[in-house]
């Protein structure tokens, strides 16, 4: 056993260039691991630098100065961003009330129809089930409602939160996308020597990382708003906060989808009970879902639609279970880096086995 081991230590990390990836890469994840509640602002400012940058990039082409061309797209951005928050927040905001307002007429309605499932199917639900089930629903709905009606912003910790975002995040933001070669060049004097490997692996997932950002960016917009747009053509209830949520949802791949189907059916059905609208709702929902898929999805990320279902679920729910939401929003281009390295990986291994060929042969 003890031979398998070395065997396997010598041919995967006496590669000086391997050693250096694998320590970077543990590096990384330990600070992020560590510090990553005191670096959010930082990651927050470096998603959307690489959101921004293709437009600072193609200004530059265009032969724009590049502070210019930071100082003009952050400024605009900015702008979007406010109105974002003064217009849409509050709408969504005034909606989410009114869902809360409205779940006790909901209740109501879905308690009398499932006190009626004794009678109708009396070999598979007791009134004793039916009771403790309602009382289980209304206690769970109850206390979440109290959350959401009692969040306030003036809760000091997030007011004081939001202002260091505004400030620091801008900031952050304008830098990095105004020096970013300078930074990149400082940064590289701190590499090790023979770290081509980890500069190979870092170009490659920089790279699609950027893509990641801004495809998912397009992809979250063009979902909310087609199916607000639909939604609305239709009279549904809460369109634009269901909309809203269906555009998140894409963030969890497949999951997402799922979860944003039960509020959607919910809605409705309380709206229009099992009627036809009802069920246009519910098809016109899965085809978008399905074109998203199967035909917005390929188009802007077709470099990361390689990864196997499984690899992005597992993904998500590891990287999610460490990091939360950053986690979940970073686990398909993290998997990539996963993806990335184990296809360099043999790269060096093959290195070292000709060098020691080599050796042998001299």
């Amino acid at each position: 056993m003890l031979d398998v081991i070395k065997d396997w230590y010598r041919r995967n990390f006496t590669d000086p260039q391997a050693v250096i990836l694998a320590l970077l890469l543990l590096g990384m994840f330990g600070l992020i691991w560590l510090l990553g509640d005191v670096l959010a602002p930082v990651l927050v400012a470096l998603v959307l630098a690489y959101l921004l940058e293709g437009v600072v990039g193609t200004l530059v082409k265009l032969g724009v100065n590049r502070t210019l061309g930071a100082v003009f797209v952050l400024v605009v951005f900015l702008a979007l961003s406010f109105i974002v928050f003064f217009v849409l927040v509050p709408i969504l905001s005034k909606q989410v009330t009114e869902v809360v307002r409205a779940l006790p007429e909901m209740i109501a309605a879905g308690q009398e129809q499932m006190l009626q499932l004794p009678e109708l199917y009396p070999d598979v639900f007791t009134q004793e089930q039916i009771d403790t089930l309602i009382a289980n629903v209304r206690s769970e709905v109850g206390q979440a409602g109290q959350k959401i009606l009692s969040f306030s912003i003036a809760r000091v910790k997030t007011f004081i939160t939001i202002v260091i975002y505004a400030v620091l995040v801008p900031l952050i933001v304008f830098f990095v996308l105004k020096d970013k070669q300078q930074l990149l060049d400082w940064a590289g004097k701190f590499m090790p020597r023979r770290s081509e490997l980890s500069v190979r692996v870092w170009k490659e997932v920089d790279q699609k990382i950027a893509n990641y950002i801004r495809g998912k960016f397009v992809e979250i917009s063009i979902v909310w708003v087609v199916t607000y747009v639909i939604f609305e053509l239709m009279g549904l209830n809460f369109a634009l906060l269901l909309s809203f949520m269906v555009g998140l949802s894409v963030l969890i791949p497949y999951v997402g989808a799922l979860v944003a189907t039960i509020p959607i059916a919910v809605i409705a059905y309380f709206q229009w009970g099992l009627s036809a609208n009802f069920w246009w709702v519910l098809v016109i929902y899965q085809v978008i879902q399905l074109l998203d898929g199967n035909v917005l999805v390929p188009l802007l990320f077709s470099e990361m639609v390689n990864l196997h279902p499984l690899a992005i679920i597992v993904a998500v729910v590891f990287f999610g279970g460490i990091w939360g939401l950053w986690g979940v929003f970073f686990a398909i281009p993290l998997a990539t880096l996963v993806h990335a390295v184990l296809n360099a990986w043999p790269k060096a291994k093959s290195d070292l086995e000709l060098q020691e060929t080599a050796t042998e042969g001299s």
